[in-house]
């Protein structure tokens, strides 16, 4: 750890999971985002020998640590959906034939026949699954693909697994631990190490504004630093940035239907505190990690607490002081709650856009297996007049059951590779001084591009030959006609991968009683959310630690409720003194709560509540409809 990351000490939990991983043990580690995970498994890894592979679902975050592992000169790979079969032979083959210390994997990759071909010259030393709720059916984002990592444990009996996650119910961590079990394993012990769900640091609020733009505002001007402001629909992204712009906040927005440059862009510009605040959907946030956050607000209410919990723990990283905004009212709670049909369509449903999307994409029956499909959905949509939650949602219950695998947020990152030797490589040169620039552009940018795909920046050649990016593309284009290059360009649009062959519609076939149950598992994990947003009393620091099984937390004593509840906290000669103000106003005639609260100037409103719920309770005052009082 201190030759490799420089780091004089663990973080919490991190040298006991480390220790549990070298004794060869099944290991599942609960972790907040921003946790240190990814150390729980590369300092291992490194300190044993062979490799350690790893599956990830997330394209972005493998590309991010292979660049992290390689600055520091360890040896990583990966491999995910969407590369051609040559690209990862030669990954494959180099890992086999060097001192490969990472390789990581999607995890549709590992079924695969030439997957497996390769497996048994890896000489794995560690199996890590992060994102591990995946594979459960119970969880809130259940991935068919994952369950192929059980199928892989036979091939791999004696190596141990280190399974992580940051959020996880006590009934998914049991289901994590039962699927990644070796197949009759007669020790299906695992050992389990959950940091707490405590975040003394992070303040979480829930409030029901009339306004919620004002209200954003309001928590902007009233605390300085970076900000995130998480809405569910790209428009409106772009509307609150518009309007903080017009109150002199600086803002961005930010959702994967923007190119991978402007993401790009304007990810840095927040990164480096250019731009304050970055308003976005759940596109955004994975693997950023950025530690003076000071404030998460959500304009819009998460379905569930888990995406809330990792999203909202993106403030206060660095311990500091931070706020969790949520914001909703009473309309969008109940939209949520009618949303659960439309979110599992019927079997009906499902067929029709399975024949929808054959007929989009213009697939043969018992064709289209093994293939990947660019998907434009508003294009589908618009040409067959179908319902985009419908459709949305069918794909899902498509991909759940093992049909399809549909990724909208999809980015494959172009590359390169030489395909001929140098010494032709220079005779070609020589016969074309056009291409020549470009050539040694890439040859002094980019190592090892004769030996395996080198991701590359079409924007970043450009920039160093000093042409336009739509020109150093068609160079590219031309050497790779002529056989120089293998150039994959970039992909960025959604994905749509057929995992069986295409069949007749009328005989699709979902597992029904699977999908009941995860419809009423999602019908629970929305009245858990329901309850913390209209929880007025508990620690909502708790509520959310319990939920995920901490029962030992005690109230952080900074949320809305610790504070309200503080707040409310009454001597008894106050007590007294507010009883006798109460009485002897409501004596004189029936009057709103807002003009007797007017009245009592002086006096904390959660207080008076305080003797006016202890009035009621002793049947002394009358409450009518909520807003009306009058003595009995």
């Amino acid at each position: 750890m201190k030759k490799h990351w420089g780091y004089q000490s663990f973080r919490p939990l991190q040298e006991d999971i480390i220790r549990s991983v070298l004794e060869g043990k099944d290991t599942l580690a609960l972790m907040p985002t921003g946790g240190g995970k990814s150390l729980c498994y590369q300092v291992p890894a490194l300190a044993m020998d062979g490799m350690c592979l790893v599956v990830s679902p997330l394209i972005a975050l493998m590309k991010d640590q292979v660049s992290n592992l390689r600055r520091k000169n360890i040896t990583a790979y990966s491999i995910y959906s969407g590369m051609s079969r040559k690209e990862v032979i030669n990954i494959l083959q180099t890992v086999t034939r060097s001192n490969c210390k990472f390789l990581y994997v999607s995890p549709e990759r590992l079924e695969t026949s030439l997957f497996k071909e390769y497996l048994p010259g890896m000489h794995i030393n560690l199996l890590a699954v992060d994102e591990a709720h995946c594979i459960s059916q119970w969880g809130y984002d259940f991935r068919p693909s994952y369950l192929r990592i059980a199928a892989l444990r036979e091939e791999l009996h004696d190596v141990p697994v280190l399974a992580l996650t940051a959020s996880a119910t006590t009934e998914v961590q049991e289901d994590i631990c039962a699927r990644l079990n070796v197949p009759d394993s007669v020790n299906p012990y695992w050992k389990i190490f959950r940091q707490s769900f405590e975040r003394p640091n992070l303040s979480y609020s829930v409030f029901k504004p009339e306004s919620r733009i004002h209200k954003i505002i309001e928590v902007l001007s009233r605390v300085s630093g970076t900000s995130i402001v998480y809405c569910k629909s790209r428009k409106r992204t772009k509307e609150i940035s518009e309007l903080l712009q017009l109150q002199g906040i600086s803002a961005d927005y930010y959702h994967a239907g923007l190119s991978q440059e402007d993401r790009n862009r304007k990810q840095e510009s927040w990164i480096n505190n250019q731009v304050r605040v970055i308003v976005c959907t759940n596109a955004f946030g994975m693997g950023i990690d950025k530690p003076d956050v000071r404030t998460v607000v959500h304009a819009d209410v998460p379905d569930c607490l888990e995406n809330y919990y990792q999203e909202a723990g993106r403030a206060g990283r660095d311990s500091k002081t931070s706020f969790a905004v949520l914001l909703y009212n009473e309309a969008e709670l109940k939209e949520l709650s009618d949303s659960i049909p439309s979110r599992f369509p019927s079997l009906a449903d499902i067929r029709l856009v399975y024949q929808a999307v054959a007929n989009y994409l213009q697939i043969p029956e018992n064709g289209g297996k093994g293939e990947y499909f660019a998907f434009d959905m508003a294009d589908f949509l618009r040409k067959f007049s179908m319902n985009g939650q419908t459709a949305l949602y069918s794909l899902k219950a498509l991909e759940q059951d093992g049909w399809l695998s549909f990724n909208e947020q999809v980015f494959l990152p172009p590359t390169i590779l030489f395909t001929i030797t140098k010494e032709k490589l220079y005779e070609f040169e020589k016969d074309h001084a056009d291409l020549e620039p470009v050539i040694k552009t890439l040859l002094r940018a980019y190592d090892g591009i004769f030996d395996h795909p080198a991701f590359i920046s079409e924007l970043s050649i450009a920039q160093l030959l000093k042409v336009h990016e739509d020109d150093v593309k068609g160079r590219l284009a031309r050497l790779d006609k002529a056989g120089i290059i293998e150039y994959n360009p970039r992909k960025d649009s959604p994905q749509l991968y057929f995992l069986r062959q295409r069949i007749r519609s009328s005989e699709l076939t979902i597992d029904m009683q699977a999908y009941g149950q995860r419809k009423q598992k999602a019908i629970d994990r929305l009245a858990e959310l329901i309850r913390f947003v209209k929880e007025g009393t508990d620690c909502r620091s708790r509520i959310i630690g319990n939920y995920f099984g901490d029962k030992e937390m005690k109230a952080c004593g900074i949320c809305d409720n610790c504070l309200r509840q503080k707040a409310a906290s009454i001597t008894q000669e106050e007590f007294d003194a507010i009883y006798l103000r109460i009485t002897s106003i409501v004596e004189k005639g029936r009057l709103e709560i807002k003009d007797l609260l007017g009245q009592l100037g002086g006096v904390k409103k959660e207080k008076a509540w305080r003797v006016i719920e202890h009035l009621q309770a002793e049947n002394k005052i009358q409450v009518d409809g909520g807003v009306w009082l009058k003595m009995k």
